[in-house]
Protein backbone atom coordinates (compact mmCIF):
# COMPACT_ATOMS: atom_id res chain seq x y z
CA UNK A 1 0.00 0.00 0.00
CA UNK A 2 1.07 3.58 -0.73
CA UNK A 3 -0.67 6.55 0.82
CA UNK A 4 -0.32 9.90 -0.93
CA UNK A 5 -1.00 13.36 0.50
CA UNK A 6 -0.80 16.48 -1.65
CA UNK A 7 -0.17 20.01 -0.44
CA UNK A 8 0.71 23.41 -1.82
CA UNK A 9 -2.40 24.29 -3.77
CA UNK A 10 -4.08 27.67 -3.54
CA UNK A 11 -5.14 30.82 -5.34
CA UNK A 12 -2.64 32.63 -7.55
CA UNK A 13 -2.81 35.30 -10.21
CA UNK A 14 -2.08 34.52 -13.83
CA UNK A 15 1.65 34.52 -14.44
CA UNK A 16 2.39 33.42 -10.91
CA UNK A 17 3.92 30.23 -9.55
CA UNK A 18 3.03 27.44 -7.14
CA UNK A 19 4.86 24.35 -5.98
CA UNK A 20 2.85 21.26 -5.18
CA UNK A 21 4.22 18.53 -2.94
CA UNK A 22 3.13 14.93 -2.61
CA UNK A 23 4.30 12.99 0.43
CA UNK A 24 4.12 9.21 0.22
CA UNK A 25 4.00 6.70 3.02
CA UNK A 26 4.16 2.96 2.86
CA UNK A 27 6.53 0.68 1.09
CA UNK A 28 7.60 0.55 -2.54
CA UNK A 29 7.48 4.28 -3.22
CA UNK A 30 10.98 4.48 -4.67
CA UNK A 31 10.35 1.75 -7.23
CA UNK A 32 7.31 3.41 -8.76
CA UNK A 33 6.91 6.06 -11.39
CA UNK A 34 4.88 9.01 -10.11
CA UNK A 35 2.48 11.31 -11.86
CA UNK A 36 0.50 14.49 -11.46
CA UNK A 37 -2.95 14.53 -13.03
CA UNK A 38 -5.54 17.28 -12.97
CA UNK A 39 -9.28 17.60 -13.37
CA UNK A 40 -11.09 20.84 -14.11
CA UNK A 41 -14.83 21.25 -13.45
CA UNK A 42 -16.86 19.52 -16.13
CA UNK A 43 -13.80 17.96 -17.75
CA UNK A 44 -12.16 14.58 -17.65
CA UNK A 45 -9.05 13.93 -15.63
CA UNK A 46 -5.93 14.52 -17.69
CA UNK A 47 -2.26 13.69 -17.37
CA UNK A 48 -0.04 16.62 -16.45
CA UNK A 49 3.44 15.32 -15.67
CA UNK A 50 5.21 12.08 -14.82
CA UNK A 51 8.59 10.96 -13.55
CA UNK A 52 10.28 7.57 -13.58
CA UNK A 53 11.22 5.70 -10.41
CA UNK A 54 14.74 7.13 -10.28
CA UNK A 55 13.99 10.54 -11.74
CA UNK A 56 15.97 9.91 -14.92
CA UNK A 57 12.97 10.29 -17.22
CA UNK A 58 10.11 12.78 -17.24
CA UNK A 59 7.15 13.44 -19.49
CA UNK A 60 4.70 16.32 -19.76
CA UNK A 61 1.41 17.14 -21.38
CA UNK A 62 1.84 19.59 -24.23
CA UNK A 63 -0.30 22.10 -22.36
CA UNK A 64 2.22 22.39 -19.50
CA UNK A 65 5.51 21.65 -21.23
CA UNK A 66 8.05 24.38 -20.59
CA UNK A 67 6.09 25.76 -17.64
CA UNK A 68 5.84 22.84 -15.19
CA UNK A 69 8.67 20.75 -13.76
CA UNK A 70 8.25 17.46 -11.93
CA UNK A 71 10.91 16.15 -9.57
CA UNK A 72 11.24 13.64 -6.75
CA UNK A 73 13.31 12.97 -3.66
CA UNK A 74 13.25 9.25 -2.91
CA UNK A 75 15.11 9.74 0.36
CA UNK A 76 12.21 11.86 1.61
CA UNK A 77 9.41 10.03 -0.26
CA UNK A 78 8.28 13.28 -1.87
CA UNK A 79 7.32 14.29 -5.39
CA UNK A 80 7.12 17.93 -6.44
CA UNK A 81 5.42 19.84 -9.21
CA UNK A 82 6.82 23.30 -9.81
CA UNK A 83 4.29 25.32 -11.79
CA UNK A 84 5.39 28.60 -13.37
CA UNK A 85 3.67 31.06 -15.70
CA UNK A 86 0.30 29.82 -14.54
CA UNK A 87 -2.74 30.44 -16.69
CA UNK A 88 -6.47 30.51 -15.79
CA UNK A 89 -6.87 27.28 -17.79
CA UNK A 90 -4.55 25.56 -15.28
CA UNK A 91 -7.32 25.85 -12.69
CA UNK A 92 -8.16 22.33 -11.52
CA UNK A 93 -7.87 19.82 -8.73
CA UNK A 94 -4.39 18.32 -8.94
CA UNK A 95 -3.87 14.68 -7.98
CA UNK A 96 -0.66 12.88 -7.18
CA UNK A 97 -0.51 9.24 -8.24
CA UNK A 98 1.78 6.23 -8.00
CA UNK A 99 2.17 3.91 -10.97
CA UNK A 100 2.48 0.14 -10.81
CA UNK A 101 5.48 0.47 -13.12
CA UNK A 102 8.90 2.05 -12.80
CA UNK A 103 8.91 3.88 -16.13
CA UNK A 104 6.81 6.98 -16.63
CA UNK A 105 3.42 6.55 -18.29
CA UNK A 106 0.65 8.94 -19.29
CA UNK A 107 -2.05 6.30 -18.91
CA UNK A 108 -4.04 6.90 -15.75
CA UNK A 109 -5.18 3.27 -15.73
CA UNK A 110 -1.61 2.26 -14.98
CA UNK A 111 -1.58 4.17 -11.69
CA UNK A 112 -2.64 2.22 -8.64
CA UNK A 113 -2.70 4.85 -5.89
CA UNK A 114 -4.11 8.36 -5.76
CA UNK A 115 -4.06 11.24 -3.32
CA UNK A 116 -7.13 13.20 -2.28
CA UNK A 117 -6.24 16.15 -4.51
CA UNK A 118 -5.36 19.79 -3.96
CA UNK A 119 -7.16 22.74 -5.54
CA UNK A 120 -5.25 25.15 -7.76
CA UNK A 121 -7.09 28.29 -8.84
CA UNK A 122 -5.53 30.79 -11.23
CA UNK A 123 -7.27 34.15 -11.52
CA UNK A 124 -7.06 36.32 -14.62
Amino acid sequence: QVQLVESGGGLVQAGGSLRLSCTASGRQFSGRAMGWFRQAPGKEREFGAGISWNGSSTDYADSVKGRFTISRDNAKNVVYLQMNSLKPEDTAVYYCSASRYGMVTKNGDEYDYWGQGTQVTVSS
